[in-house]
């Protein structure tokens, strides 16, 4: 069983193709920025098994093409990496396209992989938000170290697994040019990065705040402007991402 916060039959941009997009619920992190607050508690959501899911997939095949397939975001889905490896399973079986959008938050420290390895063996993509790339900004905007996110990072390149790279560009968090730059430097590190995606922040969020009787945690931040959004793509090289030559 899974905690599924909701799902989405006609995705078009979380991966490639048109996607049915799975949102569990839980996430241990407290992005500031965050625009889903109800499915942060592991708690929430509904009840559904792998074949369920996966019945409900198989109603949308024929919308996929070539190139989409399923997507399970989050919340964080890491957190129920059991589900996932068993959802994937199936999915495979009808070829169907896998992805998986993570913070890679949820990665051991003590390095016993085996259930990611498992993952890794059933999933096409990956979809990595790196929040921040200097640790203390990271655990200011999130409440979290960002070690996990970044080990993880380095254990799907050393796997070969595909990557598209996010990042949430906030005014004054994140769009730093200093911090752009030793996150294009860490990119350039990695041998899996297929894209690299600019997501402008947006306000969208505050009314699901106001909704739970909750404090916006950035309010008054205004989206970024279209110089700086653009400013950032270049410094990250957003887009298809190829390695300048060394």
């Amino acid at each position: 069983m899974a905690r599924v916060h909701s799902l989405e039959s006609f995705g078009t941009v979380d991966g490639p193709g048109i996607r049915f997009v799975v949102f569990l619920q839980g996430c241990p992190m407290r992005c500031r920025y965050c625009h889903n607050p109800d499915t942060w508690e592991p708690s929430g959501g509904e009840e559904k098994t792998a074949e369920e899911i996966a019945r409900e997939v198989l109603k949308y095949k024929s919308y996929f093409g070539e190139k989409g397939g399923v997507t399970v975001s989050g919340g964080e889905p890491l957190l129920q990496i059991d589900f996932l490896v068993e959802l994937f399973t199936l999915l495979k079986e009808k070829n169907i396209h896998t992805c998986v959008d993570t913070s890679g938050i949820c990665f051991p420290e003590n390095g016993k992989n085996e259930k990611y390895d498992k993952l890794l063996s059933l999933t096409d993509l990956f979809l990595l938000d790196v929040k921040h790339i200097d640790d203390a900004a990271h655990k200011a905007l999130t409440g979290r170290s960002n070690a996990a996110p970044l080990s993880f990072a380095n254990y799907l390149s050393e796997r070969g697994k595909p990557v598209w790279i996010r990042h949430v560009l906030v005014p004054g968090i994140t769009d730093d040019d200093g911090a752009l730059n030793r996150l294009r430097a860490f990119l350039d590190t990695l041998s899996n990065v297929e894209k690299v995606e600019v997501l402008p922040y947006h306000t969208m969020g505050e009314v699901k705040y106001e909704k739970l009787g909750m404090l916006y945690p950035l309010a008054g931040v205004k989206p970024p402007e279209k110089a700086r959004v653009e400013n950032a793509k270049k410094i990250l090289r957003a887009g298809e991402y190829e390695k300048e030559p060394v």
